[in-house]
């Protein structure tokens, strides 16, 4: 929550001063920024995780909660007296609605903290899901790999010996050509030196799960005992 970001709707600067003042006696502090309904716009959300919308001058907050309702932002508002908060409910049911009566500060900050919380939790289960997806797609290609390395490598021996008769017969090819030749010996001496580093990091990779299993198993069975 330290990298949250918030927007402060708002003409009343005393509303916009107590929210910043309360919110900086928590232990996490977001970016915050304030702004009038004269300078607000559509876009204004824009890489806010929060928006406060308090009181506006210029504007019903219905019309800035309009336009802030295809936001992705958690958008909550706060308002003079029960009434209209009865109705802004009604007419917004996605958006937090907060009347402003005695304690609305440590309502604002309980919602807003938890709200942050919340977002901030689901981005680490989207970010997690993704990195989940990428090392699956990783170990879909590596076990590819494994299942090539044998046709790899004899394609490889077919090569390297094609190149060495070749070598060894001076008389057959000269100059430009033998150059050549000696390329592609060399190229494949690296590349068998690439999938002899692969077949190592596969074994490794196998003894580290068969120890990590064994490590869970005797985990379990501790577990289980001292149950």
């Amino acid at each position: 929550m330290n990298h949250a970001s918030v927007l402060i709707v708002s003409d009343d600067t005393e509303f916009a001063r107590s929210v910043v003042a309360r919110w900086q006696s928590e232990r996490h502090v977001p970016e915050i920024t304030v702004v009038t309904s004269s300078v607000w716009h559509g876009g204004s959300a824009a890489g806010h995780q929060l928006v406060i919308v308090g009181p506006v001058q210029n504007a019903k907050p219905s019309t800035i909660l309009s336009h802030l309702e295809s936001s992705s932002a958690v958008v909550t508002c706060v308002v003079q007296d029960e009434k209209e908060a009865f109705l802004l409910r009604g007419s917004h049911p996605h958006i937090l609605v907060i009347s402003r009566r005695d304690g609305w500060t440590e309502t604002l900050i309980l919602v807003s903290g938890e709200a942050l919380r919340r977002m901030e939790a689901v981005s680490r289960a989207q970010r997690a899901e993704r990195l989940a997806l990428e090392s699956q797609g990783y170990a879909t290609l590596g076990r590819y790999m494994i299942e090539l390395r044998p046709s790899v490598n004899n394609a490889l021996t077919s090569v390297l010996g094609n190149a060495d008769l070749l070598l060894l017969e001076p008389g057959l090819v000269t100059g430009e050509r033998r150059e050549q030749i000696q390329t592609i010996h060399t190229m494949a001496l690296r590349l068998n030196e690439i999938m002899q580093r692969f077949s190592s990091l596969a074994a490794e990779m196998r003894a580290n799960e068969k120890e990590s299993q064994a490590e869970t198993e005797v985990a379990f069975q501790r577990t289980i005992a001292g149950s």
